[in-house]
């Protein structure tokens, strides 16, 4: 494919990148080399078949959300080691009791509703080690501790991806669209287009009913998807009480790791912003390596490095899309093929930019694909009467149905860094999730938003 001629509209670079796009999502899916592996050759393409200057390459390599991952992921081992894993999943099951699909659509809940505010990153983070800890007291057999797994962390990934559409500080695909329809629509002499600059509460109203609505039809596509013969986990239960009895009351290193965690999550609320989450992360694991928390050999056994290196290439690799045009051309062509089937307008064109925004969210991180799609999509709304306040929320929204791919979102990414999930899981499931999230997010347009006037 990379011998065949660049098609119209698009560059020879633009090209080469598509076809590397291509391979790399079949490998993912596929998995006939190790996940790390093909994040070298995206790596290496770059270089040998895009001609990139390797500094270049790696400059492209070390955004600020692949530092969070990392950190994260420091972040998680830490709290792992502290044990205060088992005294947050001890919590979570004395109040939905020993049934492993309730104990499930619990984690979901607890999930959901901390990622809709402070980030899907961070929640997936902090859930997986709990996950992880009801996972292995329940059973000693391997096949079923996977399919427990299964049904555990697709319930923490898959909702903390959903709850990132539902507040502004959910996501930075969110505040990425904001700022597009400020700047498209906005002007502050023009009392009309005040809907165009909107607020944190206003976007709430718009989305927050939408996710609230997904959760657990997610949990019953889940049940059904991924059945567990471990059902009753009570004595994981009786266990885990046992452990943390046996553990005592808090000491002060808990105390201390509870305070280095929650000012960790003030400072992704309230500065991340300003110097990054990935710094934030960073800076919350390096205060636990200080203090004496946690040793680097524990850190270095835990982690997940390969992870790190397949979202660090993905990545770059979507950065490639955006700066050569194989973006714009992949969404020009995508539109341009709707208008013979009337989809060029109204619920029509909804439906269609959900459809390219899966597509593209599936192959790059969200924000990115908000970031290359948003001007696009607004641009094309104009040309319409479609209203492009609903253009640009239906955008955001469906950049988080990434439920496809390992790479897809960062909740996704770090909850396979477990080692449970396989890539073909993720095929499995999605098409389900993404049909749900479909029907419910085109309802909603047609008609919840227009009910509050949007």
């Amino acid at each position: 494919m990379m011998l065949l001629p660049a098609p119209e509209g698009v560059t020879p670079e633009g090209w080469r990148v598509l076809v590397m796009t291509v391979g790399a999502t079949i490998l993912f899916i596929t998995e006939p080399i190790p996940l790390p592996a093909v994040a070298l050759l995206i790596i290496l393409g770059q270089v040998f078949l895009l001609g990139l200057d390797s500094s270049l390459v790696a400059k492209s390599l070390m955004k600020d959300s692949v530092l969070f991952i990392m950190g994260s992921l420091m972040l998680a081992v830490a709290l792992v080691k502290q044990k205060l894993d088992k005294r947050l999943a001890l919590l979570i099951v004395s109040v939905t009791g020993n049934n492993a699909y309730s104990i499930a659509f619990g984690l979901s809940i607890f999930s959901g509703l901390l990622a809709s505010f402070i980030g899907e990153h961070t929640v997936a983070a902090m859930m997986l080690p709990v996950a992880l800890s009801l996972i292995q007291l329940a059973t000693d057999d391997e096949n079923q501790r996977r399919a427990l797994a299964v049904l555990f962390l697709f319930s923490i990934s898959y909702a903390c991806a959903m709850a990132g559409i539902g507040t502004p500080s959910g996501g930075a695909r969110n505040a990425i669209m904001i700022d597009y329809l400020r700047d498209f629509f906005y002007a502050p002499d023009d009392p009309a287009t005040y809907g165009y600059s909107v607020s944190y509460l206003h976007w709430m109203i718009y989305a927050y009913p939408i996710f609230l609505i997904q959760l657990p039809l997610m949990h019953v596509i889940l049940r059904f998807t991924f059945k567990t013969d471990v059902t009753n986990l009570g004595s994981a239960v009786d266990q885990l009480k046992e452990q943390v009895g046996s553990e005592g009351a808090l000491t002060g290193r808990h105390y201390v790791a509870i305070f280095l965690f929650l000012l960790t999550l003030v400072g992704w609320v309230g500065f991340s912003s300003k110097v990054g989450m990935g710094t934030i992360a960073l800076l919350g694991a390096v205060l636990f390596l200080v203090t004496g928390l946690v040793r680097w050999q524990d850190l270095n056994s835990g982690v997940n490095w390969g992870v790190v290196l397949l979202y660090a290439a993905a990545i770059s690799l979507g950065v490639q899309m955006r700066d050569t045009g194989a973006a714009a051309w992949v969404a020009g062509m995508f539109m341009d093929g709707l208008a013979p089937l009337g989809m060029d307008s109204g619920l029509g064109l909804l439906a269609a930019v959900m459809l390219l925004t899966t597509f593209i969210t599936n192959t790059m991180s969200n924000g990115a694909a908000v970031a290359v799609l948003g001007p696009i999509v607004l641009a094309i709304a104009m040309g319409t009467e479609t209203n492009p306040l609903a253009v640009g929320m239906v955008t955001a929204i469906s950049s988080a149905f990434a439920y496809f791919t390992v790479i897809g979102t960062p909740a996704s990414t770090i909850v396979y860094s477990s080692g449970y999930l396989r890539p073909s899981d993720f095929m499995k499931v999605g098409w389900r999730m993404a049909l749900m999230s479909f029907i419910v997010l085109l309802a909603a347009s047609k008609l919840y938003w227009p009910l509050i006037g949007l």
